[in-house]
């Protein structure tokens, strides 16, 4: 592990074998890129990072892995976007995704095996999540593999809500010469959904469970209900693969979900994004979990290539 200037901050490098990693601990915990390299001189680029001229874009770049806390996507009271009932009944602002994306974090732990970082809320997040509580993301890094844990620890009287999540952006297609008619998603869900404008849930009927990337029936469609907790993309031109773990037990947690997305047919990732639950969790209480006081709830997720 060593330090490394970027854009006149410092963020953190990782070498593990094949592997390298660069992440921001303090600045939303952010995992900015992962990729690895071959004994020829290639190197394959996993988890996607684009290009840009300033440390304050970084929040907002396509790439990484944004973590969504404490709720993924939008919420809604009564359709009101950016809204959510909070247990005392009253209403209370909500950004989308969270705050923990844009928010600063400390870190607890920095070695050659990963890191651990706190989020500090600011002004914003004491008013939208008023409970008192410790929030942490532990990356762990490995040579063909990576995990990352969220950790919510209830420091209050009250139990807290939450439905938290990821957002990683994968490079998609990863082979020279080929394209997204070349890779393959398999997801074992029972359901898929979508999203509508008020934040309820509209069912999505005739799903496959093996589909291409290119189909554009993808983007925006929430799956859950998942029957095994390994989701696989594959390329069908040689033997390349992405395996993505939600939780750690055989059978997930029937609230998690698998989230897909990409911006355009052009870009050069593909979001395949395991979250607690669907999105407006507190509304819809698909995928709500509680974290009762004194206690601590983890999200784990297993990255393998």
């Amino acid at each position: 592990m060593e330090e490394i200037e970027y854009l006149g901050e410092t963020i953190y490098r990782w070498e593990v074998g094949a592997s390298t990693y660069l992440a921001a601990p303090t600045r939303g915990a952010r995992l900015m890129n992962w990729n690895l390299s071959y004994a020829d001189g290639t190197f394959r680029d996993i988890i996607h990072w684009p290009d840009i001229d300033s440390i304050d874009k970084l929040v907002k770049a396509r790439g990484g892995n944004p973590i969504l806390f404490p709720f993924s996507a939008r919420t809604f009271s009564k359709g009101e976007i950016q809204k959510w009932v909070a247990p005392s009944g009253e209403t209370l602002p909500m950004p989308m995704h969270g705050f923990a994306r844009q928010g600063k974090f400390e870190i607890t732990r920095i070695d050659q095996t990963g890191f651990a970082a706190s989020l500090l809320p600011d002004s914003i997040a004491k008013e939208a999540y008023p409970f008192e509580y410790d929030f942490e993301v532990v990356y762990r890094f490995h040579a063909r593999e990576m995990s990352v844990e969220l950790r919510l620890t209830n420091q209050g009287k009250i139990s807290i809500p939450w439905s938290a999540g990821h957002h990683f952006y994968f490079t998609i297609p990863w082979i020279d010469g080929t394209s997204r008619e070349d890779y393959k998603l398999k997801i074992p869900a029972k359901k898929a959904v979508r999203q509508d404008a008020k934040g309820s849930l509209s069912p999505v009927k005739g799903i496959k469970k093996i589909d291409k990337i290119s189909n554009p029936e993808l983007v925006d469609r929430i799956h859950y209900q998942l029957t095994s907790p390994i989701i696989e993309c594959y390329c069908t031109k040689d033997d390349s693969k992405l395996e993505i773990e939600v939780g750690t037990n055989p059978t997930p947690n029937s609230g998690y979900a698998l989230v897909t997305w990409t911006e355009t047919d052009e870009s050069p990732f593909f979001c395949i994004e395991p979250w607690m639950g669907p999105p407006n969790a507190p509304e819809n209480e698909i995928g709500l979990h509680q974290v009762a006081p004194g206690e601590t709830q983890a999200f784990s997720v297993t990255i393998r290539t």
